[in-house]
């Protein structure tokens, strides 16, 4: 790829400001903007794959053609390159919808995660456009006192403060029915993957009687997919509209009859659900996140098995946790983490700032798009050792979960409320396909003694199930 060419605002920064009267003059902080050369380099290795790729649904294809390409190691090039050249400050670059502020430096992606979501709030215009189509009530979509009361309604099914959700052993339950169709055959593929964690899904969310709706599937599929087009559009984004308004509806009859268990049943029985503000808080309607969600642990599961078949000490040190059971599985949660770590469902963090910030001393209005590429981050060989290999260990240290070097749930105001639900689907799941049986080996081929790729597409693994 071409390399950037001189930024001349960008280099303005080292010299003396204008009009500076001597050598005593206080420097005054300049923007570091991104010269054309590196804007166009920037929007043809990370913004504009990132598109192509769905930001609601990822195109397989595009994905698979994206991993044989090794683009994710294009778009890091471009990155280190712009913190070499702009000492690590973050650079302003033109992004397809507008500038983009991108932060480069540990220090500023702390910063970022800092600040109040009333500051930095997560309802970025290209991420608002697809997903009010999805779930135009939930609580991205939302800002100001809405947001603060749909988030805590949210946070309180989700048991976000707790590791193990009360619904767990329910949870567990519905799993263990569900993963003897994953290990029938000595072969495990993606596709009976992604529908048995489908079904799930549907059970964790609205109940049993949901398990097997492929209708609603196909509806709420349909709406992801155009959710990637991100309303350009208009006569689509109006039918997936109305596509939503039935979805909503079947959501909101599963969700009267579900078991009390369910996170459709505890939406509708918080107390908030059966105030004055009911009907605009509409709990019920964070279901269609809860959905799109738990849908990802089906390439959460799939990597982190592909990774065991490739890591034979790693698995075998799991098996007194796989064979005990238990709600914790704390070895086998750090390695759905490190999973997540290496090929994080989110890649990019996008905010946009809801009053003037500051970074570096430079001024920048309300209405600013604030980027960290968090995949970038987690595997920076500069800052988090062993950055491209398979190390489920580095989650069982003290404060893991805190480092804001790995954020494969972001932190702060931001962070994902479902990580603990979430890693305890994927890792109870994990554990089942492995109870009893080893994973003996997978395609596409994982080298452990290589770097792992940089992407890894879900949709191609093949995985070879044995006895032990």
């Amino acid at each position: 790829m071409t390399e950037a060419m001189p930024n001349t605002a960008a280099d303005s920064t080292a010299g003396a400001p204008a009009g500076a009267a001597g050598p005593a003059a206080l420097a005054v902080p300049q923007p570091a903007r991104a010269g054309r050369a590196e804007t166009v380099r920037f929007a043809a290795t990370h913004t504009l794959p990132a598109f192509v790729r769905g930001a609601f649904h990822l195109r397989p294809r595009v994905v698979a053609a994206y991993a044989a390409l090794g683009q994710q190691g294009w778009s890091a090039a471009t990155l280190r390159a712009m913190r070499a050249r702009h000492g690590g400050a973050p650079v302003e670059v033109r992004g397809l919808s507008g500038p983009l502020l991108v932060l480069l430096d540990q220090a500023d992606v702390r910063r970022f995660y800092e600040l109040p979501v009333r500051t930095l709030a997560m309802d970025a215009p290209d991420k608002y456009r697809g997903l009010s189509l999805l779930e135009p009530t939930g609580v991205i979509c939302s800002h100001g006192d809405i947001r603060e009361e749909r988030r805590r309604v949210n946070d309180e099914v989700l048991a976000a403060d707790r590791p193990v959700h009360p619904s767990c052993k329910e949870f567990q339950a519905l799993i263990a029915e569900e993963a003897p169709a994953l290990v029938q055959r000595c072969e495990l593929g993606f596709p009976l993957l992604r529908r048995t964690v489908a079904r799930i899904g549907r059970r964790m969310v609205l109940g049993d009687a949901a398990a097997g709706d492929e209708e609603l599937a196909r509806w709420l599929l349909a709406i992801r997919e155009e959710a990637n087009w991100m309303r350009m559009r208009k006569g689509r984004a109006t039918a997936a509209e109305a596509l939503y308004r039935k979805a909503a509806a079947r959501v909101e009859e599963y969700a009267a009859r579900a078991e009390p268990h369910t996170l459709a049943a505890l939406a509708r029985s918080h107390p908030a659900a059966a105030g004055p503000g009911a009907a605009a808080l509409d709990a019920v309607g964070q279901a269609h996140h809860w959905l799109l969600a738990l849908d990802t642990v089906g390439p959460t599961v799939a990597r982190t098995l592909l990774l065991l078949a490739a890591h034979p000490a790693e698995q075998e040190a799991l098996r007194a946790e796989v064979d005990g059971g238990g709600a914790d599985l704390p070895r086998m949660r750090a390695c759905v983490q490190e999973t997540l770590r290496l090929f994080p469902l989110v890649p990019d963090l996008v905010r946009v700032t809801r009053a003037e910030t500051e970074w570096r001393g430079v001024h920048y209005p309300a209405g600013t798009a604030v980027l960290v590429p968090a995949l970038f981050h987690q595997r920076d060989p500069e800052h988090v050792p062993a950055a491209h290999q398979f190390v489920p260990a580095r989650w069982l240290r003290p404060g893991a979960a805190q480092d804001v070097r790995m954020a494969p749930f972001s932190h702060g105001g931001g962070r994902c409320p479902g990580e603990h639900l979430g890693v305890l689907t994927a890792a109870e799941l994990t554990a089942a396909v492995l109870r009893g049986r080893r994973v003996s080996g997978g395609r596409p081929a994982v080298d452990p003694c290589l770097p792992l790729p940089g992407i890894l597409s879900s949709a191609g693994i093949r995985l070879t199930l044995a006895l032990r």
